[in-house]
């Protein structure tokens, strides 16, 4: 399909820069396609889902992913950024690194060097690959535990370019851009519509009789890229590591068998589900790397509906959202939210979608 189907206007004063307070306060955008849009608030979840439905939620955890280096070569030295996006070993990353065209394979890069870092040792790096749009392999001195702890140490949470080209990150941004829920290290963006949950919020999902399971996508920094093609048929998907655990695979089948509903809380749980389910919507515990890339026409195996923000034009999770809704009713689900004043991207408003097929 030609990319261009999936662009709109946004004015710049509709991206969030800080969260709502509480979190559970956001407006919820209910969609029914065929059906008129519904102005709602987060806090109204449970009137808006039945009994016996399954949430599921995505529990990575984001670390401090985006790094400040220096690159010496002799005498030369370069400034560099680098935004760590899979972890491929105890102590190799891939990483976008930028200016890419100061940094060749076999570069030494010197991270964060400052007192802070120097009492944990040095976090230094070589390149060992480079790749295309200045993605890099890096290799670096520390490894497992002691790596994560200089990361924790020197990184800056990776804010998302529309919000990081604005303000800087700050210590409130470690605890807003962070579910409450979060438990596995190795994200290095937010699965951000799980940052509108509270525990207030989920005592009134337990009251009305919903369940929740959890599955685990380390988003990487690749969900931010452009889609610079021109056909959705050229672009390439990076991939992410995800993981489904049996419990939560058996709770979606039992769901399943039942005619209870499957609701994904993000576009990153989506997307893992439907990389780990069989054609005919079985789950079973599942690890691995995914790619998918869904655009209109995609046959949906197990989600029934999808809370989700607001994207990017021409992005990869509007086509998602395209193909799970229909384009027509996101494109005016879109054009209501700009006009009456939703807030977008990762610290803004969120939707509830129900699926064009259903």
């Amino acid at each position: 399909m030609r990319v261009d189907l999936f662009d709109f206007d946004l004015p710049e004063e509709r991206i969030a820069l800080r969260p709502a307070e509480p979190r559970d306060a956001a407006r919820l955008l209910l969609v029914h396609p065929g059906a008129p849009l519904e102005d709602r608030r987060v806090g109204d979840l449970p009137s808006l889902l039945q009994p016996g439905d399954v949430l599921v939620f995505n529990d990575t955890k984001v670390i401090p992913a985006q790094l400040k280096g220096i690159r010496r070569r002799g005498e030369a030295i370069a400034h560099v950024d680098a935004t760590l996006h899979m972890r491929v070993g105890p102590d190799r990353w891939k990483a976008f690194v930028r200016p890419g065209k100061r940094v060749a394979e076999g570069d030494r890069i010197q991270f964060g060097h400052s007192a802070e870092a120097c009492m944990l040792g040095a976090l230094d790096a070589t390149v060992v690959e480079k790749g295309e749009a200045g993605e890099v392999l890096l290799a670096f001195d520390l490894s497992g535990p002691l790596l994560d702890e200089a990361l924790h140490a020197v990184g800056h949470i990776p804010l998302p370019p529309y919000i990081a080209s604005r303000r800087p990150d700050d210590e409130r941004d470690r605890k807003d851009y962070q579910t409450v829920y979060a438990r596995e290290e190795g994200a290095v963006a937010a699965p951000t519509a799980g940052l509108h949950f509270t525990p207030d919020l989920f005592a009134a999902l337990d009251a009305r009789g919903i369940e929740r399971g959890f599955v685990t996508l380390h988003v990487g920094a690749g969900t931010f890229l452009p889609v610079k093609a021109d056909d959705t048929a050229d672009h390439k998907m990076h991939a992410e590591i995800g993981h489904v655990p049996e419990d939560t695979a058996a709770a979606i089948n039992a769901a399943r068998a039942e005619g209870r509903r499957v609701v994904a809380v993000g576009t990153t749980s989506l997307r893992l589900l439907e990389s780990a389910a069989a054609p005919d919507g079985t789950m079973t515990a599942w690890s691995g790397a995914t790619d998918i890339f869904i655009t209109p026409g995609y046959k949906f195996r197990v989600v029934d509906a999808l809370m989700t923000n607001f994207h990017l034009p021409r992005s990869t999770l509007f086509m998602l959202v395209s193909a799970f809704s229909g384009l027509e009713t996101m494109r005016e689900a879109y054009r209501h939210a700009i006009d009456t004043g939703y807030r977008f991207y990762s610290y803004g408003d969120a939707s509830l979608l129900f699926r064009t097929d259903k």
